[in-house]
């Protein structure tokens, strides 16, 4: 059998995010995945400038993902309709892109083949067997593999979770989210980012994210159990996209390219269980994705770093393993996780969606400051977490 001292399931980002870390420190990994890649893969696309920093730090090269997209201007359209322009620093680097995960994701797996991770795309985990000092993972149409440790980057309704019977029965996500490809939409949409907090779907909100040749990835997000059935979200989407003041964005001539895809979204990482024996979970696995936004490539890339920096720091031991990868999504993610909590509570009443706008766009430094912290430049509770307070935190360049 082959024996290796890392299985991870899962080759999306966090998955090769851990895979890349590993292999780099000079450990061995073997990754499986049941698609085959390039696969595409249901999101709104964007990358905050967190998930820039740890794509750097990876090595990945925009020039790999051929819709790599910088975007320098966001625009927020509040319940009331008053448009706040919030530009993004230039000529710092970059903080906010949009990229079609179907490419970023393949660029990520070229990626930790170049570093040295075996990946088996293509291959459906099946089952596991778990030892004191040993995990057997069992693939479709591979050999058992035999690990020392096992990650989890299998998605929110992880397979592997429910292999080790730690799944959370009925578990359907906190968003619930909506997304469809057009092209020809209006200048505007191909190079602006837009955003509307609409009042019936607070505080879920609708996107527009920029996409190259004059195309944008266009959706919303609802919370589940906001007032809107999940079931509901196929019929509503026409009446949203007929909206004057989207389609004023999008443009007379903007045209669907392919049929509409819906997704859950999990953002409980505060609450779930992250490790099991010999197992860590990261990603959608382990509920990482902002609860106020829904994003979560930042936070998957962030739990797969964790998760293998855990390993390399105290393999011996799996309780060590375990409390220090616990620790460590603690101590990155938690803080910023309650405080965007606190913030959603705001963003569901229209008084005070407006409020939030209006103060935020009051003057320019508040303009600059805002789309800085919402792309998660700096932690989101920064603030209130001092041992990350550091010289220049709110000057930092962007990456690449």
């Amino acid at each position: 059998m082959p024996t290796v001292d890392v299985a991870i399931i899962g080759a999306g980002p966090s998955g090769t995010a851990a895979a890349i870390t590993l292999a780099r420190a000079g450990r061995t990994v073997v990754v499986i995945d049941k698609a085959a890649f390039p696969r595409d893969k249901i999101c709104g696309d964007g990358l905050t400038t967190g998930a820039l920093r740890l794509l750097e730090g990876l090595g990945l090269e925009p020039a790999s993902v051929g819709s790599w997209q910088v975007v320098d201007d966001v625009f927020v359209h509040s319940p009331g309709h008053r448009t706040v322009r919030f530009p993004l620093p230039r000529d710092q680097g970059r903080f906010a892109v949009v990229a079609r995960r179907i490419e970023l994701d393949a660029a990520l797996v070229d990626l930790a083949r170049q570093a040295g991770a075996t990946i088996h795309d293509g291959h459906a985990f099946t089952r596991i067997e778990t030892f004191d000092d040993r995990v057997v993972v069992h693939a479709d149409g591979l050999e058992p593999i035999v690990a020392s440790y096992v990650i989890g980057a299998d998605g929110m309704w992880s397979p592997l979770r429910k292999a080790l019977g730690v799944n959370v029965a009925g578990y359907l996500g906190e968003w619930h989210a909506f997304r469809q490809y057009f092209h020809s939409v209006s200048p505007e949409a191909a190079s602006e980012l837009h955003v509307w907090f609409e009042p019936d779907l607070l505080p879920g909100y609708v996107w527009s994210f920029p996409l190259p040749d004059g195309r944008a990835n266009v959706g919303f997000g609802i919370t589940r159990g906001a007032g809107i059935p999940t079931r509901d979200m196929k019929h509503l989407w026409p009446e949203i996209l007929a909206r004057p003041h989207i389609r004023a964005v999008l443009g007379a001539g903007a045209v669907a390219e392919s049929p509409h895809r819906a997704w859950p979204i999990p953002a409980r990482v505060d609450a779930v269980q992250l490790a099991s024996g010999r197992a860590l979970f990261v990603g959608d696995a382990a509920a990482a994705t902002d609860p106020m936004t829904g994003e979560g490539i930042g936070q998957a890339l962030q739990s797969g770093v964790l998760a293998a920096e855990a390993i390399i720091r105290a393999a011996a031991d799996p309780a060590a393993v375990r409390t220090d990868y616990t620790t460590a999504v603690g101590r990155h993610l938690a803080a910023d996780h309650r405080m965007s909590l606190r913030l959603l509570r705001v963003l569901t009443r229209v008084r005070g969606t407006e409020l939030a706008v209006r103060i935020a766009g009051s003057t320019a430094w508040t303009r600059r400051n805002f789309a800085r912290w919402l792309f998660e430049d700096y932690p989101r509770a920064v603030l209130v977490t001092p041992r990350r307070w550091r010289r220049g935190m709110f000057r930092q360049r962007g990456a690449y």
